[in-house]
């Protein structure tokens, strides 16, 4: 399985570990998914001034938060839907701040490059359909993580 996984980098800090790393949990969860072959997603990592002007911007909340997804796939009001093009599917945009990632690194007491892994794929289920606002959600999201992080073998140090 492989992805098409787009990575910009506007903090210049991830290391090639790092992104390597984050490749490989996105390309292992989109085959425990069923994501079809050449899928495309891009994961940009920024500051948590940038993340939090998107954050004010799309989900009018006015601080910084850890990682935002951009489901492409969802379709909005008078949309209409493109059907037997013979064309990647395109799954979204995960933005990650490297900051916060940092910061919850050290409180949850493990790896910088844990936190990354965990939090790109928690964006890239929320590119899925998986959700966690409502509580019976909620469950089977960080059920389906632990699951996958788990077996990747990226489990809280």
């Amino acid at each position: 399985m492989t992805l098409s996984i787009d990575f910009i980098d506007e903090t210049e800090q991830l290391s090639e570990g790092e992104t390597e790393l984050i490749q490989g949990i996105l390309n292992f969860a989109a085959s425990k998914e069923g994501v079809e072959e050449s899928s495309e997603v891009s994961v940009t990592f920024v500051t948590n001034e940038r993340i939090r002007e998107i954050n004010r911007e799309y989900r009018h909340k006015d601080q910084p938060t850890d990682v935002i997804s951009f489901a492409l796939e969802e379709m909005g009001e008078d949309e209409i839907e493109i059907v037997g093009a013979d064309m990647p599917r395109v799954l979204g945009d995960i933005i990650i701040s490297v900051e916060r990632a940092k910061e919850q690194a050290e409180e949850y007491n493990h790896s910088v490059s844990r936190e990354l892994g965990f939090l790109a794929l928690h964006g890239f289920l929320h590119l899925l359909g998986y959700d966690h606002l409502e509580e019976q959600d909620e469950k089977v999201m960080f059920q389906r993580q632990k699951d996958i992080l788990d077996e990747y073998g990226l489990k809280r140090e």
